[in-house]
């Protein structure tokens, strides 16, 4: 009966709402810490009365991920990327099962640079039509204080290298949106095929946790896989277009 009684009451404890003095002390974290990670959106905002602020159990929960996630060498960009792209209303085991799915696969650290920055970096002159290109292509983001996040960095550095073999920066920019919607369509089958193959059995099983780390395994074993396939196709049809291309000018200048 007592061991009832204690559960009974843990549980009540449990349930009961928390003030953000209170919330960081449950956690373990600093209240200066708790109000950064919600500035930054990684804790839904509380239930206000007044002006005091009252935190649940899925404020609890999700501090506690975040916390476990800085543990593992995240940083807080990388936390708030993987929490904006989590369904909405996620629960706890849901956002720990997305993030062991996303790790694998998420970008590199954003770089801050500035216009003046990025066009020295290209050897162009600075031009704002340029950084709207790029920024409706999903490659840079405009801060509030006017400098620019390049979302890939990785990126980035293969675009400058172009740029050094002579390319105009508007004509790569629109080949890049060409690219980059031909890779998008390459992505949606191979993970389409994961889909309907391996996460399928997965679900049908219902989704037994021993079998998670095989998942897990399985979705960061499909980028490297994935993009050796494309890197070989692209190799192979590279050098058929480089050679009717050449061919092609040769008899042009023949001709001439």
């Amino acid at each position: 009966m007592v061991t009832h009684g204690a559960t009974a009451a843990g549980d009540e404890d449990g349930d009961r709402e928390l003030t953000v003095d209170e919330l960081a002390a449950r956690v373990g974290v600093t209240v200066r810490n708790l109000r950064a990670y919600s500035a930054r959106g990684l804790l839904p905002p509380p239930r206000m009365v007044g002006r005091t602020g009252y935190y649940g159990r899925e404020h609890v929960a999700r501090l506690l991920l975040v916390r476990e996630m800085l543990a593992e060498g995240y940083s807080l960009a990388m936390i708030e990327r993987t929490l904006a792209s989590a369904p909405a209303g996620a629960s706890s085991a849901t956002l720990a099962l997305h993030r062991a799915l996303l790790a694998p696969w998420l970008p590199p650290e954003p770089e801050t640079t500035t216009g003046v920055e990025l066009a020295a970096r290209a050897g162009i002159q600075e031009d704002p039509a340029i950084v709207d290109s790029l920024v409706r292509l999903g490659l840079v983001e405009r801060l509030d204080d006017g400098t620019l996040r390049v979302l890939d960095p990785a990126l980035l550095t293969a675009g400058l290298q172009v740029l050094g073999l002579g390319v105009p920066a508007d004509r790569l920019i629109a080949a890049q949106g060409e690219v980059n919607a031909r890779v998008r369509e390459i992505a949606r089958i191979y993970v389409q095929m994961f889909v309907e193959t391996g996460w399928q059995a997965f679900v049908e099983a219902g989704a037994p946790p021993a079998q998670l780390e095989e998942i897990r395994t399985t979705v960061a074993r499909l980028q490297p896989a994935a993009a050796q396939a494309v890197l070989a196709a692209f190799r192979t049809e590279m050098a058929a277009a480089v050679t009717a291309a050449v061919e092609a000018e040769l008899s042009r200048l023949v001709g001439e």
